[in-house]
């Protein structure tokens, strides 16, 4: 689907038809994040444990401690061990943090990145109601993915293929990429009746210099996903680093909103209430969006991870 920002004016496409609805010159800019194994199975004791991995915090040589998600929660107190089906490493709870986040520690003597690989599963998104098999380490990854860190792809992304790029290519359309690595806070509802008390769970972000200088060109920017919207937006506000590194953003758009670099997203078709289908209000506007979508249910468009796609301009 399309939607004209300027007229509310709404069509009807397949993606390959991309390169034709951009125009040469714009920028498009893509997350490179890649979506980790970060699902994990445990025991404590007698009882099985679930836990799933958020983001990397800082630690000493010789041990990886993680933010983490957890089943049954309460049973991760600290002090607590988890034995994983490797031995090659095991697990200490150190603490908690909000909204239900523990501090684990996990050490061992091998590589975590590879132990990770062969013990860890694809955390699929929750109503995908069954266990994940081994394509799924490639199907649920964007074509584009490179850095590890995600534990949901950027699924707007997950529509392009290498000949749509080429296609893209021989438009003249320009390639970028940054990355910001998803966390499950970005999907949790928005509760209340004032969205604005909402806050988003930070997420780490990096816009690399070779991106900064492309947008520093003038052309229009084609975000793609709602992750890189909220990276170019928070890259914006918050000034380029001197190093070019990372940054943390909970940066929550919801309308109404200035957009400093955004001129046009692709996005997917998201569920009331998220701060996903808000950020989509705060570019194109509540009633088009709401027609939008109206037409998206009429013409059986899919909605969720795998599903279709809009393009805003």
């Amino acid at each position: 689907m399309t939607l004209d920002r300027a007229t509310g004016a709404i069509d009807h496409h397949v993606f390959r038809d991309l390169p034709s609805l951009l125009r040469e010159g714009d920028l498009l800019v893509a997350n490179d994040t890649r979506v980790l194994p970060a699902r994990l199975f445990a025991r404590i004791g007698d009882r099985e444990a679930e836990v799933l991995l958020l983001r990397r915090e800082p630690s000493d040589p010789g041990e990886q401690i993680w933010s983490v998600l957890a089943r049954p929660a309460k049973a991760l107190k600290p002090g607590i061990h988890l034995v994983f089906p490797d031995p090659a490493y095991r697990g200490e709870v150190l603490g908690w943090g909000e909204r239900g986040v523990r501090h684990v520690a996990f050490r061992g003597a091998s590589d975590f990145d590879a132990w990770l690989a062969r013990v860890g599963h694809v955390p699929l998104p929750p109503y995908i109601d069954r266990p994940d098999e081994p394509e799924d380490r490639e199907r649920y990854q964007t074509i584009f993915a490179r850095d590890p860190g995600s534990v949901a792809a950027p699924t707007a992304a997950l529509h392009f293929t290498d000949a749509v790029f080429e296609g893209l290519r021989a438009k003249g359309i320009h390639l970028a990429f940054l990355t910001l690595h998803v966390g499950p806070g970005t999907f949790r509802p928005v509760a209340g009746e004032d969205p604005s008390k909402h806050a988003l769970d930070p997420e780490p972000y990096r816009v690399p210099p070779e991106t900064a200088r492309a947008l520093k060109r003038g052309t229009r920017v084609i975000a793609v996903g709602t992750t890189s919207v909220r990276a170019l937006e928070s890259w914006a506000r918050d000034g380029e680093p001197a190093d070019g590194g990372w940054r943390d953003t909970s940066l929550f758009i919801l309308p109404p909103y200035e957009f400093r670099v955004v001129n046009g997203m692709i996005t997917n078709f998201h569920l009331p209430r998220t701060s996903l289908i808000m950020l989509v209000a705060a570019l194109a506007g509540r009633d088009p969006v709401m027609r939008a979508y109206e037409a998206a249910v009429d013409q059986r468009y899919r909605f969720y991870s795998y599903g279709d796609a809009m393009l805003v301009t």
